[in-house]
């Protein structure tokens, strides 16, 4: 019974890990690597996938690695409060704050550089509170990618 207690714990924590990523598709419109093979699908790699930005790593055509960061521009309020109270709950002042994220679209950028000096750069939207969204890049080398996730 303990040995599957440790076992479960494991992938509990393996599972947290793994969670923390999201994957995204650049899908090849224009360009060498779509008149090449127009069904190719790029899959990248965001790490950080719950918060503003985050490493991003895939890999172009004939094993080029791609290292970059993606980032998403997300907006949020700031409330502060103070003040005096005479209740039989609360006798005394109150001070505080509190940060919100806005509901919406936010905007988000992609920017990688690759093992044989290309550059991929792109700008994606993506709703508040998800980790999906969709845009474009472009590289250094005449390719247009669509980009999901």
């Amino acid at each position: 019974m303990r040995t599957c207690l440790i076992a479960l714990a494991g992938l509990v924590v393996l599972g947290g890990c793994v969670s923390n990523t999201a994957s995204m598709q650049l899908y090849p419109l224009k360009g060498s690597i779509a008149e090449t093979d127009p069904t190719l699908v790029i899959e990248a790699t965001a790490k950080n996938a719950s918060g503003t930005s985050g490493a991003l790593s895939f890999q172009l055509p004939e094993r080029v690695d791609c290292q970059g960061t993606w980032s998403s521009l997300t907006p949020r309020t700031v409330s502060s409060s103070r003040g005096m109270s005479l209740t039989w709950r609360k006798t005394g002042g109150e001070v505080g704050s509190e940060i919100a994220t806005v509901a919406g679209v936010n905007n988000g950028e992609i920017y990688a550089v690759c093992d044989d000096g290309t550059r991929v750069q792109g700008t994606f939207i993506i709703g508040s509170g998800t980790s999906s969204g969709t845009g474009t890049a472009t590289d250094t080398n005449g390719n247009v990618y669509k980009l999901l996730f």
